[in-house]
Formats: structure tokens, sequence, C-alpha cells
């Protein structure tokens, strides 16, 4: 199993950073010890798999991330949909490694921000609300609710794979 951090951070920044990771965790932890076609196949009746949910949640904190950052930010639904399965060329130890990348960025760019009250606006998309802008604060606790739902899922999956129990 990963090991998360002991270290007690008494700040709102490391605290919802420290968060963010624990959920992260839970997802990565689900398709420990998987092979590849364990990782991608479909194990319950959800269509969703371990290894997609990972490559999912990697590019919705990359995208998050952009967003934060004002940088270009493009997406559609049909893009949305197939960020839930690897292609060709992507294998489990990528999609990790990648967010790992994504993670150690969020990281910096959080801890670099003067405040979590600094604000960047939301693109136009019919998911988002027009005209609206968010915090950094509400971008950690979404990601936070995001991972979250998503390991749920993935803990659901991997018991009805092998029997893997989560917590116990």
């Amino acid at each position: 199993m990963a090991q998360l951090s002991t270290e007690v951070l008494g700040d709102e920044r490391g605290t919802l950073l420290a968060f963010v990771e624990s959920q992260r965790a839970a997802l990565r932890e689900a398709a420990e010890g998987l092979t590849e076609e364990q990782a991608a196949g479909r194990h319950s009746a959800s269509e969703l798999s371990l290894s997609g949910l990972l490559k999912h949640a990697a590019q919705v904190e990359r995208n998050w991330l952009r967003l934060a950052q004002q940088q270009p930010y493009k997406s559609s639904y049909e893009t949305h949909l197939a960020g839930f399965k690897l292609i060709e060329g992507e294998t489990m130890p990528s999609v990790l490694a990648s967010w790992e990348e994504v993670a150690a960025d969020l990281r910096a760019f959080v801890e670099a921000v003067p405040t979590l009250d600094q604000t960047f606006p939301l693109p136009e998309a019919p998911w988002f609300p027009k005209d609206t802008k968010v915090s950094i604060r509400w971008m950690l606790l979404h990601l936070v609710e995001e991972f979250a739902r998503h390991a749920g899922h993935a803990d659901v999956i991997r018991e009805s794979l092998d029997g893997t129990k989560a917590m116990g």
C-alpha cells in the first residue's frame, strides 16, 4: 500500500493538499498489484475500469491546474468520455507517472500562490455556470470531492474483481 504522510499540517493550504493526496492515494491503492488486463477490465455493473479511473483523475487534475494557471483549456463531452479508457501506448505505469508529475506541479503551484482566495475564471462549457470565477481553495476542495467519488468507484470495482477491500 502507498504510504500517506504522517506529517501534521497546521495551515489550511497544507491541510487541503494533504486531503487531495490522501484521495489520490486511495485511487492508486485500488489498482495496486493488478495486471494491465485486470485494471482495464469491467468487473462490476459500471462501465468504469480502474485504469480508466486513474487516467480520468490525472486528466481532471491537469485540467484544473491549467485553469488555475489560466492556461488554454479545451474540453468536450467526447474527450471527457475518452479520458476513461487507456489508448494504444498508454499503460498503468505511464498513467501513474504522468499523474505524479501533475501532482507535483499542482503542489508547487498551490504552495506558490499568495493566497487561496486567488480566483480564476471557468471556461465556457455547458457544465460550468456562465461568467463564474472560483478560488484556489474551491479547486482543491473540488479535487478532494472528485477523487473521493472515484475512489469509492474504484473500491467497488476492486472488490468485485478479487474481493480486496480498501479498509480491511
